[in-house]
Order: structure tokens, then C-alpha cells, then sequence
């Protein structure tokens, strides 16, 4: 195998976006599609951070505040915030971000690991960081912070 092939298997691609100063970063290959915010059918007994259901062609999307799951607060939603519909296995599920920022095309070398938390901050969702000139990506693993049982647990 050539340097060239090498460096295309190893190469990966984000979605970056942002929640107010921070910059996160998803697998492009779960991004189904961007859309504009739009108001949701809120559901009774749901998490704080679980914004509502969209209908997106037919489909029922359930979408989620990521900044209140990061448990800051609760966007106050404008026409100017987006909604990022990700396809996690079986599952569809939209999270509302403040802005979509670019598209990193990274070597796993660049990669790096989270540093570990001693305070038992549940970090398991966090898949590592990206650190460029002048600003730091976390990578987010979406599937670990939605799934039903951590959703459950953080609402409990």
C-alpha cells in the first residue's frame, strides 16, 4: 500500500457546529440532513433537554437541546439556530445547535483522546478532540449521549 491510500483510509470527516463559544464535532457519515428550527410538539414527561417531535416527511423526529443537555440552559430557539438530523442506527434524531460551522477533514493521528475525568463526570460520550490553530473540536459520540438508558439516567 502507497502513502497516499494509507492516508485515505485514515482519513475522516466532522460536521462541526457550535453551542454559544463551543465548537463540536459529529461523524459526517451519521448527518442525514441540516434544517432550519422549526417549532416542535412538545411530548409530557420528556427530559428538559428533548425539545419536542418534528415531522420530517413523514417521519417523527424526536429533537433535543443540546446545550440543556449539556446541562447549561435552554436555547431560546430563533429562525437562526439549526437542527442537525442524525441517523443513529435505527434510530433518527435531531439536535438543536446554534450554528453549523464547517466540514474538518482529519487524519485519526490528529485525533486525540479526552483527558480523563476524576470527578465522575460522564465523559463516555465524548470520542476525543481535535485541536487546530486557534480553536479546540470536541468530538461528540451522539450514540452514547441519546441512547435510551443515559437518557433515562440523566432525567431521573
Amino acid at each position: 500500500m502507497n502513502e497516499a491510500t494509507d492516508s485515505h483510509l485514515s482519513a475522516q470527516q466532522f460536521l462541526t457546529f457550535t453551542i454559544g463559544q463551543e465548537e463540536y464535532g459529529v461523524d459526517i457519515m451519521t448527518v442525514r440532513e441540516i434544517k432550519g428550527w422549526q417549532e416542535t410538539t412538545r411530548l409530557p414527561n420528556t427530559p428538559d433537554f428533548m425539545r419536542g417531535v418534528m415531522n420530517l416527511r413523514g417521519l417523527i423526529i424526536p429533537i433535543f437541546d443540546l446545550r440543556m443537555r449539556f446541562h447549561q440552559h435552554l436555547t431560546e430557539a430563533t429562525l437562526k439556530h439549526v437542527v442537525i438530523i442524525l441517523a443513529l442506527g435505527e434510530r433518527n434524531i435531531g439536535i438543536l445547535v446554534d450554528t453549523v460551522s464547517d466540514i474538518l477533514d482529519v487524519s485519526s493521528e490528529q485525533i486525540k483522546p479526552p483527558p480523563g475525568a476524576e470527578d465522575n463526570a460522564n465523559t463516555d460520550y465524548i470520542n476525543g478532540l481535535i485541536s487546530l490553530e486557534d480553536r479546540m473540536v470536541v468530538l461528540l459520540g451522539v450514540e452514547h449521549l441519546f441512547d435510551p438508558a443515559t437518557t433515562q439516567r440523566v432525567a431521573a
